[in-house]
């Protein structure tokens, strides 16, 4: 049987350090040639795509996402199938999602659950896996987790307290030995003892409806514990990486930290660069529930500091946090603000609307695009040049995307299985034609063509014992940054 073969003609290359206009040739799920040798080494019976006009992307990164999660009494509508599918269909052909084992759970038996539940998916995808308690089975486990299986990066909750929530002592103890294992560290930075106090205030006020969330979840809270997670890290000597940063005290916490030449990065969320906090005010319960994350949307100056921030380099991935319920699910906390599942959607959009408030607004660049929606999530966890860039011998997960395409985003018309968009009614100029994943066409002028267990396990090495030095320098996120492995 001949191997799968397709010849993009004409488009314009663009990776994270340059652009250019270059054929791209694709065989048997890697990238076999960019440039003239493509044409030459074309089989006969390749697939010809004409990219003239267009602009081919590495296909996206969305480094964190939440495919069928147990949480808050129910399970997020997308599994790894549909999930998966709408990211295809939005660009993105790699996710990385998160294990997270209930208090006193073993990680293996966690993790092996999970992927269970991947086996379905559609595109490629990897696991952070959590720590939410620790003994020696959690040290141990790591270990196996990291040896074994190729996880390099473990998430830590600062929030949801009574629930799955790090103590210091947990973080001290799983930062060092995320150290000792070559492994990445991640946060997500809340004070937790304060979100519980400050919504059973906010509660004590009469306040019971969404818009007590924000109230609950000031931008203090979030800025405290990044600080403070970034202050251990600090003593330990190991980097650490903050997802979901949503206001300008995270982010400035970590510029000061990257400003001593301390290694931290970080994570903005698509809707925490576009949607404000007034969406809580919405007198309709439904729209304003909808809208419960956390970290909370904020006020448009954090969404102005969050921009400057991505354009200067101190954050530097974008993701969703994909995590969707429906109506009837967030209706749980119609009551209390405190019970309505968090999560919104965004898997589908992320590329289009970071194109469309990014690149046509002049905030960045196409080369700027890429690094912030794949090739930084590659390096960063060791998955480049295999993923993140167009290059011979990577894999060929492709976006050919037309910068003039216009599409009007909804929930009418998503693919996720969610009943909300999170962006409805957004006018978009810049969306993807074609989408290849593993070197088959899975998307295709918006025919959507997932297959259900098409998409693979990634096992990403770590780092080396220690984070030895040239493994620092392979963090090092410039445009010619490559992570050996």
């Amino acid at each position: 049987m001949n191997p799968t073969a397709l010849f993009i003609r004409g488009a314009t290359v663009v990776n994270a350090d340059r652009q250019f206009e270059a054929d791209v040739l694709t065989l048997g799920g890697q990238i076999a040639a960019v440039g003239p040798r493509a044409q030459a080494m074309a089989p006969s019976h390749a697939q010809h795509i004409d990219g003239s006009g267009q602009y081919l992307l590495p296909g996206g990164i969305d480094p964190h996402t939440h495919m069928q999660l147990p949480f808050m009494g129910t399970v997020t509508m997308d599994d790894f199938f549909t999930g998966t599918a709408a990211g295809l269909a939005g660009g993105t052909t790699t996710i990385i999602d998160f294990v997270i084992p209930s208090p006193k759970e073993p990680l293996l038996d966690a993790y092996w659950k999970w992927r269970g539940w991947a086996e379905k998916a559609a595109s490629d995808y990897a696991f952070h896996v959590a720590i939410t308690w620790w003994d020696e089975t959690v040290h141990d486990d790591m270990g196996r987790l990291v040896a074994e299986e190729g996880v390099n990066s473990f998430k830590h909750f600062m929030a949801y307290k009574n629930a799955i929530m790090c103590d210091d002592e947990t973080l001290v103890n799983s930062f060092r030995r995320a150290l000792a294992l070559g492994a990445m560290p991640t946060v997500h930075a809340e004070n937790g003892e304060l979100v519980y106090l400050l919504q059973q205030e906010v509660a004590r006020m009469g306040i019971t409806g969404p818009e007590g969330h924000p109230l609950s979840r000031p931008p203090m809270v979030e800025g405290e514990a990044a600080h403070r997670a970034i202050a251990i890290a600090d003593v330990l000597g190991v980097p650490i990486y903050v997802v979901h940063v949503s206001c300008i005290e995270s982010a400035e916490a970590i510029a000061r930290a990257r400003a001593r030449g301390q290694r931290v990065f970080g994570e903005v969320l698509a809707g925490h660069l576009l949607i404000d906090e007034s969406v809580y005010r919405d007198p309709d319960f439904t729209r304003a529930a909808a809208h419960v994350m956390s970290p909370p949307f904020r006020s448009k100056e954090h969404q102005e500091h969050l921009w400057r921030a991505l354009q200067a380099g101190t954050l530097h991935t974008t993701a969703t946090d994909h995590c969707t319920f429906c109506a009837a699910q967030k209706a749980a906390g119609r009551q209390d603000f405190a019970k309505i599942p968090n999560g919104c959607g965004g898997v589908e959009e992320r590329m289009t609307v970071l194109w469309d408030a990014g690149v046509n607004t002049g905030r960045l660049t196409p080369s700027e695009f890429v690094a912030a929606t794949s090739a930084n999530a590659a390096k960063l966890f060791n998955m480049y040049p295999r993923k993140g860039c167009i290059t011979e011998g990577a894999d060929a997960d492709l976006v050919l995307w037309d910068p003039e395409g216009h599409k009007t985003l909804s929930a009418s018309t998503q693919h996720s299985k969610g009943d909300f968009n999170l962006f409805e009614g957004r006018e978009v100029r810049g969306i993807p034609r074609v989408t290849i994943s593993q070197g088959e066409v899975v998307f295709i002028d918006g025919e959507l063509r997932a297959r259900q267990g098409a998409g693979r396990y990634l096992k990403r090495p770590p780092f080396g014992p220690q984070f030895d030095a040239q493994k620092r320098r392979n963090l090092d996120l410039t445009p010619t940054a490559v992570v050996r492995t």
